[in-house]
């Protein structure tokens, strides 16, 4: 009997839409994308309107014959992929690709759930022809960008891999926010803080309500401050009151994951991702914060029966961001009635906790405060001391979410007109800080906010500039740095200078040297890939073809004709304009100009130039330095490597140093990695115990070498291994040897044999042999 063919994107999604169904349907997954352009060739038609050629990916040939195979027997097929414009390209590619009819129903849902896919099988729609075209123009736009725009920028720029469309804009903002950062000069003030005590004996603390710009300012404050008479001015008390956020949508949810979890872009929306394919949650791409009037009845039954009627206030949020078009609901629990699911890994239920809160929280009336604000006045100054007070008198909404269970800051009694006594005061040095440096989140809310993403395209933009080496996620120490403090205790005044760490950073974004020659590069001569204006403005075309049927062809042309013109004029760039040679001043002992700049292999420093006598002498750059803020000091000092830190027992000498892949001690023509301790500190006796461990490790790790053969048998960490000697990138091959030759022991190996190996000779014989092995016994079960 023949079935109803569902295909959906997911396995996982497909299994939890199975159950729902029931017998009379089968749900198969097209796990993703199942077509696209050719790796080989740009596979666009400029001649003709920008025509694309597809082709079926060789990973997905196996599962779209047997999605044909079922079609064929299919009483009636469904395209179920997601509802964004991404699901929509994949159900057209589906028709497409499975010859399936134009009006092929295609049904849409944001939650799966039984009664979501019932309705959605029952209002079943064609597909939308406009979101697969402006799908389209963006896959095409940025195909022509990555394959024009990537041979440039590899004759051009050492290390740039490649420059998306909307990647390139992100590693921008990342570098610009490093050299405003760079550009600060920290302006110092001294902010004032006191103890005052009232006739009972009960402490207030205040704080004076200005700053001074300097010590001899808040110096002759403290001494006005011994001398004056404390008087309650005035005690302001109004009510107050705070309302709950909005339902999630992508971009929130993904900062608020970030800050209260602690949890990555990419890591939270491979759970929601999860969580959404399970029917816990509904769909997690979306710039909608409308929920259903079914959500909304739900949180409120939920609210009156666990908090009562006080706790509850409809509340209905309309979506401010243009072009929202990625799906039709909030981020928000299918079922309001359950807080927590049993099953769910740890991660998932921490995240699944915060939807679940954030949208409960949503329906809750506003949080009730009582403020207090009491201003005192110093008799022998202007200014005045301020103590602010606050009592919550209604939780609200933070009965449910960010209620920090903490006292509330009660004030001492005091009355207009009351005399205060002075415990203590302390004028602490201050200084002014940069904007802080980009973590994903703020990255995140930073680009949705400029209109250069889609709630789909968030996660992925972040993380390929990772990936790509542009931009690094990392966490660096700060350093040392004086302030001064004026303090009053007992009457007497005294100054103090002190020491706080400054600039450390915690899983913060920072631009690599290549990013810096990247951007500059794009700026210069691609304002188009770059412009964040005009990458908006592109948005809002896709969004124009999507909702207006805007004429896709024509979307494209207006970007690639100006662009085509300036790769043109970009291939007569000469290396030398785009490597960002920076001066840094003279070298003390030779004289000779110090320069930074980026080469083959990274960023390194320069004494000397090519014109000279003597050739110049280099040095890399360390881990976190970059060529945009490495100071004249901060370069010499990368020539004091290589250190000689000893000789080993039979004579070589050992040096200490920096490379490519980090610290290190070489003896003779062998390398030790340094990890616990630097080239500038590491001892004699270390270096001396690192190279007994390494020799110690190679005796084991050899198994067999062969006269006249780069051929060796090593113990590798997967067991022992066949290797030909070669280095990694210049073919290399390692031949696992119980794969190959079973159980025979690796140390009884001919030469002759191993050659066989790696040439795979042998691996092709005995895997065949597996095979038929593993066959023989399934026979045998079947015919018992």
């Amino acid at each position: 009997m023949s079935k109803n063919l569902v295909i959906v994107e997911s396995p996982a999604k497909a299994k939890t839409i199975e159950k729902f169904l029931g017998a009379d349907y089968v749900v198969k997954s097209s796990i993703g994308h199942i077509r696209d352009m050719p790796k080989k060739d740009m596979g666009v038609n400029i001649e003709n309107d920008f025509q694309p050629t597809y082709a079926i990916s060789a990973d997905k040939k196996k599962v779209v014959a047997d999605l044909k195979k079922s079609a064929k027997t299919a009483e009636k097929i469904y395209l179920a992929t997601d509802e964004d414009r991404e699901g929509e390209a994949i159900a057209w590619h589906l028709q497409q690709a499975l010859s399936l009819a134009e009006d092929t129903p295609r049904i849409v849902f944001h939650e799966i759930t039984k009664g979501a896919i019932t309705d959605a099988i029952s209002n079943p729609r064609t597909i939308n022809t406009d979101l697969v075209n402006a799908q389209q123009a963006r896959r095409i736009i940025d195909r022509l960008v990555g394959f024009e725009i990537s041979p440039v920028l590899w004759r051009k720029i050492s290390g740039a891999r490649s420059a998306g469309r909307v990647q390139s804009p992100v590693v921008r903002l990342v570098v610009e926010r490093e050299r405003e950062i760079s550009a600060h000069s920290p302006v110092s003030t001294y902010k004032v803080k006191a103890n005052l005590v009232n006739k009972t004996s009960q402490s207030l603390e205040v704080k004076l309500g200005k700053d001074f710009d300097s010590r001899e300012e808040a110096l002759a404050f403290a001494e006005a401050l011994l001398k004056s008479t404390l008087i309650v001015e005035s005690i302001d008390t109004k009510p107050s009151k705070r309302s709950p956020k909005a339902p999630f949508i992508t971009s929130t949810l993904q900062q608020e994951a970030s800050q209260k979890l602690g949890f990555s872009v990419k890591q939270t929306m491979s759970i929601a991702q999860n969580l959404y394919r399970e029917g816990a949650i509904t769909y997690m791409r979306t710039d909608s914060l409308n929920l259903s009037e079914v959500a909304i009845s739900a949180a409120q039954d939920e609210i009156i029966s666990k908090y009562g009627k006080d706790f509850h206030q409809a509340r209905r949020y309309k979506t401010s961001s243009t072009g929202a078009q990625e799906a039709h609901e909030a981020i928000r629990p299918t079922d309001l009635t359950k807080p927590t699911i049993l099953g769910l890994d740890d991660q998932s239920a921490k995240l699944y906790s915060l939807i679940y809160k954030r949208t409960l929280a949503s329906q809750m009336s506003d949080a009730q405060l009582q403020k207090t604000k009491i201003n005192i006045s110093i008799s022998e100054r202007s200014e005045n001391f301020i103590a602010d007070g606050e009592i919550l008198s209604f939780a609200g909404f933070l009965e449910v979410y960010d209620y920090i269970a903490a006292e509330d800051k009660l004030l001492p009694e005091v009355s207009k007109g009351d005399e205060l006594t002075l415990m203590d005061m302390s004028s602490r040095e201050s200084f002014s800080r940069a904007k802080p440096r980009y973590t994903e989140a703020s990255l995140v809310k930073e680009i949705e906010q400029m209109g250069i993403g889609r709630p789909s395209t968030f996660a992925t933009m972040i993380t390929t500039v990772q990936d790509r080496n542009y931009v690094v996620k990392d966490t660096r120490e700060g350093a040392q740095r004086e302030y001064q403090m004026i303090e009053i205790a007992d009457g007497v005044i005294s100054q103090l200078t002190q020491t706080e760490n400054t600039g450390a950073e915690k899983n913060k974004l920072f631009p690599t040297n290549v990013a810096y020659l990247l951007v500059d590069f794009l700026v210069k001569n691609f304002r188009n890939i770059i412009g964040y204006e005009f990458t908006a403005n592109l948005e809002s075309d896709f969004d124009l073809i999507a909702e207006e049927s805007k004429p896709w062809a024509g979307v494209i042309r207006n970007f690639y004709e100006p662009f085509h013109e300036q790769i043109e004029l970009a291939k007569d760039i000469s290396r030398d304009e785009t490597h960002g040679k920076r001066d840094l001043g003279e070298d003390p002992v030779s004289g000779k100009p110090v320069s930074v700049r980026f080469g083959r292999y990274g960023a390194y420093a320069q004494i000397g130039t090519q014109d000279d006598e003597e050739k110049p002498t280099f040095a890399s750059l360390r881990t976190g330095q970059d060529i945009e803020n490495i100071s004249l000091d901060e370069a010499i000092e990368l020539f004091k490597m290589p250190r000689t830190v000893g000789e080993t027992d039979g004579g070589e000498v050992i040096k200490a140093n920096y490379g490519r892949f980090g610290p290190y001690i070489q003896y003779g023509k062998k390398y030790v990695s340094l990890k616990e301790v630097s080239p500038e500190e590491v001892s004699l006796e270390t270096a001396l115990e690192l190279i007994a461990a390494k020799e110690k490790f190679d005796a084991e790790r050899i198994i067999k070498v062969f006269e006249d053969s780069e051929i060796q048998v090593l113990n590798g960490r997967f067991g022992p291994y066949i290797w030909n000697g070669k280095k990694r990138g210049k073919g290399q091959k390692n031949v696992t040897v119980q794969k190959v030759f079973g159980d025979k022991e690796p140390a009884d190996l001919s030469l002759e044999e191993c050659k066989k190996a790696i040439e795979g000779k042998i691996k092709a014989k005995k895997a065949k042999a597996k095979k038929s092995k593993k066959k023989a016994p399934a026979k045998k079960k079947a015919s018992s």
